[in-house]
């Protein structure tokens, strides 16, 4: 089947009773990656994946047929944007040595690749200017701008003097030719905003060292300070330029609530802080101008808002069409007639769609996943911790079994401040899959807004912890979990949860299963230290924060799996990856567990990020943790 009548294929009906999904569908890539519109909504730019190999193509809409395609192999793609009608900005990384052989750790760098698609051409961005030592590596957003008609690209990045420091780059994307260095910054923590025009608008820094914030806004032909204050953390965060782009929008935390308020570009003052209907956890920006056309205000809210009317009748169209379904706003065409939007729900499974305004037509592109007709069913839950906060997470059924008396997998997010959602996770879902009972509690801490992360200040490996081992008890008081069949499974901050709820919660599980789980705080904390040169920065202070301990805390012991080893008695699987935070924590966490005769699996990962970024990482781990699982947790 060719890829154009592969992409437009609609979903085929799904008998009732049919097979659950095969786990290795999940650990396959996804088939449908990084679909984008194109601004006069006549093309689609997407990627098909086979195995590890993936192919760019754009399909013509009017003629049904690949216009052009080419292959990048297992490069690992991490964004599909269109700069204009004929070109496309790739985002690409790799996890290794600094690039041009620049001293420092290995670390994941993201770099920049345009391809022109009436000449079918990828060309690498380089960022490297004459008489300039540059960082070939993009550290932001890149701003895509019309100026006097030339598409052009401004390109967060580095240049070097003594140290890698941030720069903003220009780059003609219609002209071609080289990159311009057009600023740079002697502070590491600094933004810029660039205007509809090209011109720089404005320019966050803040400063470490007297941690010191202050904004220039443009005044005439200069920048000019506009606003300036001090923060040791909770720094002011610029998001962009306000609807009518007379403004710059700022969002302050205040008393533990997010506040947003509009700097006024005209003489530099403060407008009057943005309503509830205006203050969104997540801005839409328009393409070209930056300027804010709506946003969403709850993490699991399908109902976008938006400031154009006529916008806002094609989103509630949009819903109306997948009624009952989480639907995810993808891209736009820049006259917002034609919607790109990502399905995930009952009657649909997971699939992409375009919706047309003028016909009222919604049109199904193709499945995200290959062989994935009928995902298992998701629903959102809130319980009560043990301290009468309300937790709020989602609970994966498996199909066709009654919701009683199921095994449970207790699935934490790493982060911590992050958050699940109820968007399709590819994790839970092969667990599923199963047969299990998945979990995802949004535990305190989790970005869930900047009072219910502070709920999770000083407690890590606290009640942090016991949020998740309260969900356990609240399922099986509603009957729908077996208390005694529960094990826990997580990566990064979730497989410290993993780690941790086998000894500083034991009891709770009979199997923990940790990917790249931090088991010694004491020397993680040291390790992220010499990171940083032995300096202090916001990110220490923000993991000082939650751990409630510093670098030199003896109670970080207190915290640490490591250092509860005899409370173990439950088997445990270790997965470390290749680029794992502080290598070698699995491996230190087994030797202390076999060393003291406990149940114990290492499995190393050589090709592994902390993505997940390739099918054979992927398909191992849940191979090896599904082995694990069906022999210390039956799902049957």
């Amino acid at each position: 089947m060719s890829a154009a009548v592969a992409l437009l294929a609609a979903i085929a009906c799904r008998a009732a009773g049919a097979p659950p999904t095969p786990v290795a569908v999940y650990g396959h890539l996804p088939a449908l990656e990084d679909l984008a519109l194109s601004p006069d909504g006549t093309q689609i730019a997407y990627v098909r994946t086979s195995g590890d190999r993936r192919n760019l193509l754009v399909l013509r809409m009017d003629q049904s047929k690949i216009e052009s395609g080419a292959e990048v192999g297992d490069t690992k793609l991490r964004a599909v944007q269109w700069l204009d009608d004929d070109h496309l900005l790739i985002t690409v990384s790799n996890t290794g040595p600094p690039p041009f052989g620049f001293v420092g750790e290995d670390r994941e760098w993201f770099q920049l690749v345009t391809y022109n698609v009436p000449k079918n051409h990828l060309a690498r961005l380089d960022f490297a200017i004459d008489g300039e030592r540059t960082f070939n590596v993009l550290t932001g957003e890149p701003m895509v701008r019309n100026v006097g008609g030339a598409t052009t690209l401004f390109v967060p990045g580095l240049y070097v003097s003594g140290m890698t420091l941030p720069a903003l780059f220009k780059y003609d994307v219609t002209g071609g030719g080289h990159m311009h260095l057009i600023a740079r910054s002697s502070e590491p923590y600094t933004r810029w905003l660039v205007d509809g025009s090209g011109r720089i608008a404005a320019e966050f820094i803040y400063r470490d060292q007297t941690r010191e914030w202050g904004l220039r806004a443009r005044k005439g032909d200069h920048l000019a300070l506009a606003a300036s204050g001090a923060a040791a953390l909770d720094i002011p965060d610029v998001l962009g330029f306000g609807a009518d782009g007379d403004s710059i929008l700022v969002r302050f935390i205040v008393n533990g609530d997010p506040v947003y308020k509009p700097l006024l570009l005209k003489d530099a003052s403060w407008g009057p802080p943005l309503g509830k209907g205006e203050a969104f956890g997540r801005y839409v920006e328009d393409r070209t101008t930056g300027r804010v056309i709506g946003g969403i205000q709850a993490i699991d809210d399908s109902r976008y808002y938006f400031f154009d009317n006529e916008l806002q009748s094609h989103w509630d169209a949009i819903l109306r069409a997948f009624s009952g379904e989480n639907v995810h706003l993808v891209s736009l065409s820049d006259d917002y007639s034609k919607v790109l939007v990502r399905v995930f729900g009952a009657v649909h499974g997971y699939v992409y769609a375009l919706f047309d305004w003028y016909t009222h037509q919604s049109r199904i592109l193709g499945r995200v996943y290959d062989g994935l007709d009928v995902p298992a069913s998701v629903q959102p839950l809130n319980y009560e911790a043990s301290d009468h906060l309300t937790i709020p997470g989602y609970l994966t059924l498996p199909q066709g079994r009654e919701a009683r008396n199921l095994p449970l997998i207790v699935l934490p997010h790493g982060g911590p401040a992050v958050a699940d959602t109820l968007e399709f996770d590819w994790w839970a879902q092969a667990l599923a899959a199963q047969g299990y009972a998945v979990l995802q509690p949004n535990y305190r801490g989790s970005d869930l807004g900047p009072r219910f992360i502070a709920a999770g200040y000083n407690e890590w490996g606290r009640k942090m912890q016991t949020d998740l081992s309260d969900g356990v008890r609240y399922l099986a008081a509603q009957g729908i979990a077996d208390p005694h069949r529960v094990c826990i499974v997580g990566a990064r901050y979730g497989g410290y949860a993993a780690l941790a709820g086998v000894s500083l919660d034991a009891g709770s599980y009979r199997c923990a299963v940790a990917v790249d789980g931090l088991s010694d705080l004491v020397r993680w904390r040291q390790w992220l230290f010499e990171q940083n040169s032995r300096r202090s920065s916001p990110e220490q202070r923000a993991w000082e924060r939650f751990l409630g301990a510093n670098v030199r805390d003896a109670a970080l012991q207190g915290l640490s799996p490591i250092d509860h080893v005899a409370a173990i008695s439950v088997p445990v699987l270790l997965i470390q990856g290749g680029d794992a935070a502080d290598p070698g924590q699995s491996r230190l966490m087994y030797d202390a567990l076999h060393r003291a005769g406990k149940p114990v699996q290492l499995e190393v990962l050589a090709t592994e990020d902390e993505l997940f970024a390739t099918r054979e990482s992927r398909t191992v781990m849940l191979r090896k943790s599904m082995e694990f699982l069906r022999i210390n947790n039956p799902p049957d």
